[in-house]
Parts: C-alpha cells; sequence; structure tokens
C-alpha cells in the first residue's frame, strides 16, 4: 500500500512582527500563500515498526532531523500505530529558503499517513498534531491563502478563487539563520508595518498584482539585508528586470517577483538564469 501528496512551497505575502512574547518567541501576524512549486512524497506502509527516509538530495537529513521524519512519529505516538513507513522525499522546493519546504513535507507526511492508514482525522486534526512540529506546518496541512498569527501556527483560512499571480523565485547559495534574524531585530524600531487588511483586499481587486504590489511588506528585510546584502540587490533586480512587485519570502533569502502575465514571468526567469542557479518560475494556487 502507498499513497502520493505533493508538499507545496509558501510565500510571504506580508510578515509583520508585533511584539517579543513572554516565551521567547515573536508574536507576528502574515498573509501566507501557497504556490505552484512542490516537493513529491511517496509513502509506502511497511509492515515493520520503523519509519525510513529517503530522498533525491544528498544533503538532506534522513533522520529524527528531518521534520518529515517527526511528523511519522507524532503520528505513530499519537495513535499507537504498530507499523511503519518508508517515506520518499523527491525535493523541488529549495532548502533552507524561507519558503517552507521542510514544514509543507511534514505537513504532506500528516496528510498521508491519515489516508494510508484510514485514520479519518480532519484537516483540522491534522493542523492541531502538527503546530507541536513546527510554526508553518498548521499552514502547510491547509495550503492555500491565509493569515497566521502567534507563531504562526494560528491560521484563519481566507477562502476565495486566487488570482492569476504569476511568481518568480531567486534564491542565492546563501544560508539564513531565522534564529540570528529574530535575535537581531529591534521590535520597537519597526515603523513601516504591513497592512494585513489592505493586502487581504488586494487578493480580492479587479486589478490584483498590482494592489498586491503596494503592500507588501516583510519587516525582516532590513535585517537580512544588513547580514546579507546580495539578497537586497536580488530584490533591487527584480524590479530592473520587470517585476511589478517583490519581496523578500520569510526571513530569506529567497526573493520573490509577481507580475500579471506569463510572458513577463519567463521574461524575468530567463534574465536571472542568466546568473542564478536557484531561480524558479510559479504561480498563486
Amino acid at each position: 500500500m502507498h499513497v502520493i501528496e505533493k508538499a507545496r512551497a509558501k510565500i510571504n505575502l506580508t510578515l509583520d512582527v508585533l511584539y517579543k512574547r513572554p516565551d521567547g518567541y515573536h508574536e507576528v501576524e502574515m498573509v501566507m500563500q501557497t504556490i505552484d512549486l512542490s516537493d513529491h512524497l511517496t509513502l509506502q506502509h511497511l509492515e515493520e515498526d520503523r519509519i525510513e527516509i529517503s530522498c533525491s538530495v544528498p544533503y538532506i537529513p534522513t533522520d529524527e532531523r528531518n521534520l518529515a521524519y517527526k511528523a511519522a512519529a507524532l503520528i505513530k505516538r499519537t495513535f499507537q500505530i504498530k507499523h511503519g513507513v518508508h517515506i520518499h522525499l523527491d525535493k523541488k522546493i529549495p532548502v533552507a529558503a524561507g519558503l517552507a519546504g521542510g514544514s509543507s513535507d511534514a505537513a504532506a507526511v500528516l496528510r498521508g499517513l491519515n489516508r494510508l492508514w484510514k485514520l479519518h482525522l480532519s484537516l483540522d486534526d491534522l493542523a492541531h498534531l502538527a503546530a507541536s512540529i513546527g510554526s508553518d506546518v498548521p499552514f502547510c496541512v491547509y495550503g492555500g491563502t491565509a493569515i497566521a498569527r502567534g507563531r504562526g501556527e494560528q491560521i484563519e483560512r481566507i477562502h476565495h478563487t486566487p488570482p492569476h499571480v504569476w511568481v518568480v523565485l531567486v534564491k542565492p547559495p546563501i544560508a539564513v539563520s531565522t534564529a540570528d534574524v529574530y535575535g537581531a531585530l529591534d521590535v520597537n524600531a519597526i515603523t513601516d508595518h504591513p497592512n494585513t487588511m489592505a493586502m487581504l483586499e488586494s487578493l480580492q481587486a479587479n486589478n490584483p498584482v498590482a494592489k498586491i504590489s503596494e503592500h507588501l511588506g516583510n519587516v525582516l528585510e532590513r535585517v537580512t539585508f544588513r547580514m546579507h546584502p546580495e539578497v537586497e540587490r536580488i530584490k533591487k533586480k527584480m524590479y530592473e528586470f520587470g517585476a511589478q512587485g517583490a519581496l523578500m519570502s520569510g526571513s530569506g533569502p529567497t526573493v520573490f517577483g509577481i507580475v500579471d502575465r506569463e510572458s513577463r514571468a519567463f521574461r524575468i526567469y530567463n534574465a536571472f538564469r542568466g546568473f542564478s542557479r536557484e531561480v524558479y518560475l510559479s504561480r498563486f494556487l
């Protein structure tokens, strides 16, 4: 028995940090959007009581450090499953990119094991479990468009028909530490808080790309730009090459640009392919 699941990437249309919480985390509010860039997971039932992970790329850990492994272990532990599973990850989402690739893999494992082992859990049930794995995992269980609050685990789903938006993503060959970015953030110095409600209205506008572009915002950009100036250079290039809007996703380092026409998206994609190895073309889902 086996099932196949897609694990889709996300981008942040807005990312706001409101204050430092007593538990050490930051209170956030962000509009998150699923895009058509995905890993593919195959989950194979094993009679033996073990979890096996294999991956199409060699540098991904396949043990307890992998969020997909943690998701499988959580399901087995919670529901006292004595069987096992082999999970193969066919990776397409860039790693450590601010696109929730690992979190989306974990969410796909939760959905997949729910089907494979006929647990009959709702998406709300799975999202509740997902919160113990990582802050982005509950959103990735649902996908689509949502407002995320708290540490990112409190999800308010936005039910609408997604606008036709093309997305070009560029990931520079650097690693960004999310912990370091948040650690260097001075919450009291933030003056350009994104407008969450305005972004939601933009998604419903007659000219969505133009309106979305007006309200893109990520308060972590300035911190990451100071640490890694090449990320800011990519954002500037995104506009130079014709993007109508551009933003860093998450804590970086990936920068995305949005346009309303496929032909323009391909021109930007090809322009970046001239000097960047990791360039991706996608769209809103």
